[in-house]
């Protein structure tokens, strides 16, 4: 407890604390100094972290599922479907006993509010549910002409959970139906900026046209461009080497003689030719002459041996 003094009226005062002294202001400007070099220092060497993500204030969630019957390009497509959306959910396939409320019962239970749903009859149609749950609007498609992403060839390399480009047709401005449908679009198709599973690059587009009175989807890959590119300068460089080839091929063109490039050039000194008329005298093969001698050496030597013996 801090210490007490008593007034004069007998009451009790508490005494005030001094202010403690300042830790910077108590060091000496050298050492203050020399902090601040330090922490420079430490600021210069030390690695960024991440950039801050921000705020996730769309909580837009999809539920991506079907009903019984479907074949296995219907469970592909929706494989695709759910990879390129990483806002998207699943869950188990929808009796074809149950009406189409309780689809707004399962969104509940998965905490999403909007739905892409594939209704398959007879197998052989299928059926493409968008909803907004529960309060609509929804809207019906009869699906045709599906290519899986296993299918396409030439394709990117986007990376999964990316968050795409959306392109629509100037059509969908024209008929305040398409208007409905165009938002609709964008509210399910578009990923939510700061989405804890999308990744923060734009390296895809969903395009989205009207033809033949129907709505083609497509998915676009950016990175093809670049693989292009450096195709391209594979292919230049080829074709250089090919003309250098070529160049090599070709016949030399002679040039005409210059006669002021032997201008400084110094003549060598002419040597007499000289007339041997003694045949010269052969050359000794040392190594055979040592051979001859060794053999030589060695039969005295065996002829000695043998003396001895006898």
């Amino acid at each position: 407890m801090a210490a007490t003094k008593r007034k004069r009226r007998g009451g009790f005062a508490v005494q005030a604390k001094k202010p403690k002294r300042n830790e910077i202001d108590a060091e000496p400007p050298a050492k203050r100094h020399a902090t601040a070099e330090e922490v420079e220092e430490e600021e210069r060497d030390r690695i960024p972290g991440p950039v801050c993500k921000g705020k996730w204030k769309n909580k837009e969630r999809i539920l991506i599922f079907s009903s019984r019957g479907i074949n296995f390009r219907t469970r592909h497509l929706m494989q695709d479907l759910r990879m390129l959306m990483p806002h998207s959910k699943a869950d188990t396939k929808m009796d074809r006993k149950d009406k189409l409320f309780v689809i707004n019962e399962v969104c509940e239970m998965k905490n999403c509010n909007k739905c892409i749903y594939f209704e398959a009859k007879k197998k052989q149609d299928l059926y493409m549910w968008l909803s907004n749950s529960p309060h609509g609007p929804s809207a019906k498609f009869l699906v045709q002409n599906i290519h899986t992403l296993a299918e396409l060839k030439m394709t990117g390399n986007c990376l999964k959970g990316s968050r795409p480009l959306l392109s629509f047709d100037p059509a969908f401005d024209e008929l305040p139906h398409y208007a409905l449908l165009k938002e609709l679009l964008i509210q399910i198709f578009s990923t939510p900026r700061y989405h804890p599973k999308s990744q923060p690059f734009v390296d895809h587009v969903f395009t989205f046209t009207i033809l033949d009175n129907r709505i083609w989807f497509r998915n676009f890959q950016h990175r093809r461009v670049i693989r292009s590119i450096t195709a391209a300068k594979y292919r230049e460089k080829q074709q250089v080497k090919d003309v250098q080839k070529l160049r090599k091929k070709e016949p030399k063109t002679l040039l005409p003689h210059d006669p002021t490039a032997d201008v400084f050039v110094t003549p060598a000194e002419e040597k007499p030719i000289e007339i041997q008329w003694v045949k010269p005298e052969p050359k000794v093969d040392l190594k055979a002459r040592k051979k001859r001698i060794y053999k030589r050496q060695r039969k005295m030597k065996q002829r000695m041996d043998s003396g001895k013996t006898k």
